[in-house]
């Protein structure tokens, strides 16, 4: 007859796992592989070393943990699954509106580009606006001097700095400046859109904006009615709203 040692029942998956060819691998031990590997455990111990009580109601211990922890996790991926779909209901109101959010994209569409807004809390003696293609490479930087705290917006010409004109698409925007001690200012940036769709992608919800671009919906800062969601390019550089 052939005996197996009393290892316990990890020591016994390691063993059956190594002489079974047929058995295929699994990245965790499940309820029932372990209730299997349990019962194994039990059919084939050594007549004349049985398990002893403490063992047994150890390994019963840790089967009813791993019980509770696999309805734990259930219970955590189902909430999660309904919080996904209440955040999308919620967010199908957005759809037709204009929305704000915080952002560093805007978007060129023939002569107009998304308006790209900021807000000063200190003044400062120094800004500029860095415009950055999608691979990264700077195409444009405009200076606007010192100014004033406020609320502000940003519309880009859509040229480069040797003014030619860019190509359509969706363009990275950065906007530095200094106090007037010469200290780096921190500045958030806020794009603005008309809404189109959502989707939603690992329990995140976004929304789909109409020149083409995605937002996640916890960064939106303001849902307005609809006006112009793109700005002609012939219009100033930066004026305070």
């Amino acid at each position: 007859m052939s005996v197996v040692a009393n290892t316990g029942i990890l020591g016994q998956y390691d063993s059956m796992a190594t002489t079974t060819s047929t058995t295929k691998s699994k990245a965790t031990l499940d309820q029932d592989s372990y209730l299997t590997l349990l019962v194994a455990q039990l059919e084939h111990q050594d007549p004349m070393n049985p398990m002893d009580d403490k063992e047994m109601t150890s390994q019963l211990s840790q089967f009813s943990s791993l019980e509770q922890l696999t309805n734990i996790n259930t219970g955590i991926q189902s909430l999660v699954e309904s919080q996904s779909s209440t955040s999308m209901l919620n967010a199908v109101s957005f759809i037709g509106k204009g929305i704000k959010a915080n952002g560093y994209n805007l978007s060129k569409s023939g002569n107009s580009t998304s308006t790209v807004y900021y807000t000063l809390g200190e003044s400062v003696s120094n800004m500029q606006v860095n415009i950055y293609a999608s691979d990264g490479t700077l195409v444009r930087t405009d200076a606007l001097g010192a100014s004033q705290a406020g609320e502000f917006q940003y519309n880009w010409d859509g040229k480069d700095t040797n003014g030619n004109t860019m190509a359509d698409g969706t363009y990275g925007v950065a906007i530095v400046a200094e106090d007037t001690s010469g200290s780096p200012v921190l500045v958030q940036s806020k794009i603005s859109g008309e809404v189109t769709g959502l989707l939603s992608e690992n329990g995140t919800t976004y929304l789909q904006l109409k020149d083409g671009r995605t937002i996640e919906l916890s960064s939106v800062t303001e849902v307005v009615q609809p006006t112009t969601a793109a700005t002609d390019t012939t219009t100033d550089t930066s004026t305070s709203s």
